[in-house]
């Protein structure tokens, strides 16, 4: 293989300069100034972009083989100057219009990327982990160099229509019209001085064969020791999917993750997998280390990278998995589904609907291995991703029961407020007699330790799961048994101890039941219409009061998720429930003035409302009656 002749040529006339997006300017700023570690995944971006190009060009090609020209054979050149200092990355792939370089080259279209640079402070801006995140590894070019000029001709135009895009990232960027013989793109970096040492072929030759292997096209460098324009393969320029497992070592499949998600961690785990019979697919699935920044922006792109028969089809393809493991990244290559399938035809593909039923079990067969036999890793991964599995619980019925086995709580068993527990735990934990899984749902896990709901339950050594955000009670309130234990909300309906409930304890309560009816009737005259009754308690042990919903009633959270989008909340009363031996129950009791008895009651009910994670409809009111309270108090304390 020779080189093609790159001279191009344009009027002086139809140059153009144009400046950079604001994200653009940024992101430069960052490649120049902060991100010093591993610098030399430039080129595994550069050969990563460059397979795209092809790709999309042999798939183009489908439809109009045309587009080859006479240059069917798709690969990926690397040339380097040791003298000049400089690495130039050629493709004979899709190309460039130049409106498409400007567009290209010129803005981040990725929705998100304004808000996660908002994000970067201190050492995260000096993270490598950076590049790729986002969609823009053409920039990391700029790494190493101080101007970047890119020579690009769209398949099937005219060799007078291709484009020349040049930037030393000085906040601009230049385009002109030019003529180019060779179709696809060449990448040129004029290195800065002090990265002259990516110019080396035999550092080349190196980095080539450890971030770009497994590239399915051949990435090809000039003979050493040969002055003629003789070109060899350094890579294997084989599809690392469709090579045998046996075959492949961890670094490769790791390296390939890296390729694929545009990410330089590694992942928690992988699998993969040939199907042969009735269909016939091959699948390489991964899970990240680290949720991606635009993770809960549900219309960002997600899926698999979609190949058939070894052809680039997509690069997400969302119909293969549920939405909630919208983070797994993976490949999956068809032998069964037609080359010129469409995001419509995956929809209607009865093939793509058992495809994606497979991969559903295979991803929820890695996890529960991950957390069988790497528990470390599993936590990780919870941390990173619980909400969007905690989703799945509710979406996916069939794999419901898998899906349980792997949450994981904070619970009154653990000192800690980190998820550790499992249901399968819990179930083995309970007390004889026991019929009830009880949790309770608050603002985060360190007020649901402190709540008040759970006190007696506390105080009977039975576990309570403490959950604390926002998708919980969400997802709890779907939920009704998990292996023949229901599910109880300690906060809402009866607390159903049953045979739990200690003798003396309901002794006790039916006791002061007889002796408070007068205390329950003159406190629900109080605060009104503002409670559906008021009873004693079978939760409280420290705490005065607490307010109770129904089983079926959304609980504060929810009440005010709807609130915050705008919708209507169902109307519902609460009952005020009272821990009838708490000394300011006590002193209600035997308060006989009309106005401090009104003001205490309501004050005792506002401050259960809080409690719960509800908002005061008046809190300025409700700080007035506290403070009227408490300046009587003083005086009294005083007299």
């Amino acid at each position: 293989m020779t080189a093609p002749a790159e001279t191009p040529s344009s009027p002086a006339s139809d140059r153009q300069t144009h400046g950079f997006q604001a994200q653009v300017r940024e992101l430069l700023k960052l490649m120049i100034h902060s991100l010093y570690s591993h610098r030399e995944i430039f080129l595994r971006e550069l050969i990563s972009n460059a397979s795209d190009a092809n790709d999309r060009l042999r798939f183009a090609a489908i439809s109009a083989p045309e587009l080859l020209e006479r240059d069917a054979e798709l690969s990926i050149r690397i040339d380097a100057d040791p003298e000049a200092g400089t690495v130039t990355v050629v493709d004979n792939g899709i190309g460039m219009t130049r409106e498409e370089a400007v567009a290209n080259l010129g803005t981040i279209a990725r929705s998100g990327t304004a808000e996660f640079f908002r994000s970067l402070s201190g050492e995260r801006q000096k993270d490598s982990q950076l590049i790729g995140q986002f969609g823009v590894g053409f920039y990391s070019a700029f790494i190493v160099a101080e101007r970047v000029e890119v020579l690009s001709r769209r398949a099937g135009a005219p060799a007078e229509a291709a484009v020349r895009w040049e930037s030393n990232a000085d906040g601009e960027f230049t385009v002109e019209t030019v003529t180019r013989e060779a179709r696809g793109s060449a990448v040129k970096l004029y290195l800065k001085p002090e990265a002259k040492e990516f110019a080396d072929h035999f550092r080349l030759r190196g980095l080539i064969r450890r971030y770009s292997d497994h590239i399915a096209f051949p990435v090809r460098m000039r003979k050493e020791g040969e002055a003629a324009l003789e070109y060899e393969t350094v890579n294997q320029a084989t599809a690392l999917w469709t090579r045998p497992r046996a075959e492949i070592s961890a670094e490769e499949y790791r390296q390939f993750y890296q390729h694929l998600a545009h990410d330089f961690s590694e992942p928690l785990a992988w699998s993969h997998n040939r199907v042969e019979g009735k269909r016939e697919y091959t699948s390489l699935l991964y899970v990240p280390g680290r949720a991606p920044f635009d993770l809960w922006q549900r219309d960002a792109a997600h899926g698999l990278k979609l190949y058939v028969k070894r052809v680039f089809i997509m690069d997400d393809a969302e119909q293969f998995l549920p939405l909630y493991l919208r983070f797994i990244k993976g490949v999956v290559d068809s032998s069964d589904l037609p080359l010129n399938v469409s995001r419509e035809l995956l929809q209607r593909e009865p093939e793509v609907e058992a495809i994606r039923g497979s991969l559903t079990k295979r991803v929820l067969d890695m996890l529960t291995k991950l957390a069988q036999d790497e528990p470390e890793k599993f936590a990780t991964f919870w941390t990173e991703f619980a909400p969007a599995l905690k989703e799945g619980v509710v979406q996916d019925a069939a794999n419901r029961p898998t899906l349980l086995a792997l949450l994981r709580f904070a619970s009154t068993h653990e000192a800690t407020e980190e998820p550790t527990v499992s249901l399968a735990q819990y179930v083995a934990r309970m007390k004889p007699g026991q019929e009830h899984i009880y949790y309770v749902v608050a603002e985060n896990v360190r007020a649901a330790r402190h709540s008040p709901y759970i006190e007696r339950l506390a105080e009977q050594g039975l576990e309570v799961l403490l959950l604390g955000e926002r998708i919980d009670e969400w997802m709890m309130g779907q939920l009704e048994a998990f292996e023949g234990k229901r599910f109880k909300d300690v906060a809402r309906g009866d607390l159903a101890l049953g045979p739990l409930e200690a003798e003396a304890d309901r002794n006790r309560r039916e006791a002061a039941l007889k002796e408070s009816k007068g205390l329950l009737k003159r406190v629900k005259d109080a605060v009104g219409e503002r409670v559906i009754e008021v009873r004693i308690s079978t939760r409280l042990k420290d705490s005065p009061a607490c307010l109770v919903r129904a089983e079926d009633d959304l609980g504060a959270g929810m009440r005010k998720i709807l609130a915050a989008a705008g919708q209507k909340v169902p109307e519902s009363k609460p009952a005020l429930e009272l821990n009838t031996d708490h000394p300011l129950v006590k002193y209600l009791e035997k308060l006989a003035d009309a106005d401090r008895f009104q003001a205490l009651a309501v004050l005792l009910y506002e401050q259960a409302e809080l409690a719960e994670g509800g908002e005061l409809g008046d809190p300025a009111e409700f700080v007035q009656r506290l403070n009227r309270l408490l300046v009587e108090l003083a005086a009294g304390h005083t007299a």
